[in-house]
């Protein structure tokens, strides 16, 4: 009897091993080693997230920076809840308007602009270079309006031209767009002016509950002059506790949009 309890401690000893051993030691790509990417390969990491952001203008109340914090801690997020994910390094550099004559961000000093068709060609031979090693669900995000189109052609592209693979590209559209974020702000009684379109209470909220040092607490104010001020909306309605509850809203619904994609691939 004795026997039998102490083989079956080592089988329980040797599963826990071989479950610990099964994980990664982030699902940021860019902490780990190429042999530690080939190992989660192995047991099953076969999605990867490719994050964009944007560096550019967010108000005088908010850094340059914003939309790639704020992404690469939704990835993280989304592929640990996932739990066969990783997360491909931030791009930070995205479409936000002309440079000759600028307009949008581009009236505002310190963003960067790269032309769409660019962009995609970035987006697109990450993917490819991903496809190469063996990943088989590829998904795109996005925090910035601007990503918009541009990954959903990039995904619609590569989807065509890989059909007769086992590899598929996903674009997760609401992640972006955050329209149940914003319906729940109206269920608190904030209006569409004060909730606006750009470093708003959206925007903001979720800036303060992911890094409140993005945020400058002394310039927060109300504004519908873009041109003046690069805002249109109330940033100073906006609370850690409404970015934390938006946070959850667009992490839940993209872990959801994800599984039903890939279980329909």
């Amino acid at each position: 009897m004795a026997r039998l309890v102490w083989i079956a401690c080592l089988i329980t000893v040797v599963f826990a091993a071989s479950a610990v051993a099964a994980k990664p030691p982030s699902v940021f790509i860019e902490e780990l080693t190429w042999t530690e990417v080939r190992d989660a390969l192995a047991q099953g990491y076969t999605t990867i997230i490719i994050p964009t952001g944007g560096t550019e203008q967010n108000g005088p109340h908010m850094v340059l920076g914003k939309h790639n914090a704020i992404v690469e801690h939704a990835a993280g997020k989304i592929a640990g809840r996932l739990g066969n994910a990783l997360v491909a390094p931030v791009m930070a550099y995205v479409p936000e308007g002309p440079v000759d004559p600028p307009s949008g961000h581009m009236l505002f000093p310190g963003t960067i602009t790269l032309p769409d068709d660019v962009f995609m060609q970035v987006v697109a031979f990450a993917a490819r270079s991903f496809r190469v090693h063996g990943f088989r669900d590829i998904v795109l995000i996005g925090d910035s309006g601007g990503n918009l189109d541009g990954l959903n052609r990039v995904s619609r592209s590569l989807s065509r031209e890989w059909r007769d693979t086992d590899v598929r590209v996903h674009f997760i559209e609401e992640f972006t767009r955050g329209d149940e974020f914003r319906r729940w702000l109206r269920s608190q009684g904030e209006s569409e002016r004060q909730i606006g379109r750009h470093a708003g209470i959206m925007d903001t909220s979720v800036a303060m509950a992911v890094d409140p040092g993005m945020v400058r607490p002394d310039k927060l104010a109300p504004s519908s002059d873009f041109r003046t001020t690069g805002v249109l909306g109330d940033p100073s309605r906006a609370t850690a506790a409404y970015g934390e509850k938006g946070l959850a809203i667009q992490i839940e619904g993209a872990v959801r949009r994800i599984r039903e994609l890939v279980a329909d691939r």
